[in-house]
């Protein structure tokens, strides 16, 4: 936690899978106890100095252990001092109500394409109650496919050139970089 807190971390996941952890909406996870995951959770909080660090606590007691189980612990994660709750892989719009409306603390939720959870609207989640909407996996396949589409064009075509606007320009990727800060930082050193 205080390596975290020296890096600028603004929040982490602590999980309740045993390693080697697997996609929460793969089959085959295992779950440590939920006494062994509050206790975790109880080290985290007392080890934290800065309290804008948010601890969210994940579990995949869904899968494993069924919905009510997955409550039972987002509960007992919160009393033990998590910030926010991740109910990782909810099976209908069902569970994301039960889960919204049984677990006392602020919540988190993983959407993405082709997962185990029904793809909600952020409104409707909202009014769910979630407070935080997540989309890894979707960025992440976005990501892989931008790259493979580029790999193609400049494979058939030996360069970039007609992708226009598909690629970010320079610009844009040296202030996402802040190439400027780096500059700086080596003509200091230099």
């Amino acid at each position: 936690m205080r390596e975290f807190e020296r890096l600028g971390v603004a929040a982490l996941h602590i999980e309740d899978q045993i390693s080697p952890k697997k996609c929460g909406h793969y089959a085959g996870k295992t779950l440590i106890s939920a006494e062994e995951m509050a206790g975790k959770l109880r080290a985290a909080q007392d080890a934290r100095r800065d309290p804008d660090l948010v601890i969210i606590a994940r579990t995949d007691a869904r899968a494993v252990e069924g919905l009510e189980a997955a409550i039972r612990r987002g509960n007992l994660y919160a009393q033990a001092g998590a910030d926010v709750i991740f109910v990782e892989a909810p099976e209908s719009e069902d569970d994301l109500r039960a889960i919204a409306r049984e677990v006392r603390a602020p919540l988190l939720v993983n959407m993405f394409q082709g997962g185990q959870t029904p793809l909600v609207t952020p409104g409707a989640l909202a009014e769910m109650g979630y407070r935080i909407m997540i989309v890894p996996s979707d960025l992440q396949r976005a990501a892989i496919r931008a790259m493979q589409d580029a790999a193609t064009v400049i494979k058939q075509t030996g360069t970039a050139a007609g992708m226009g606007t598909r690629l970010a320009g320079f610009e844009e990727r040296d202030a996402l970089v802040d190439l400027a800060l780096w500059q700086k930082r080596e003509h200091r050193y230099k």
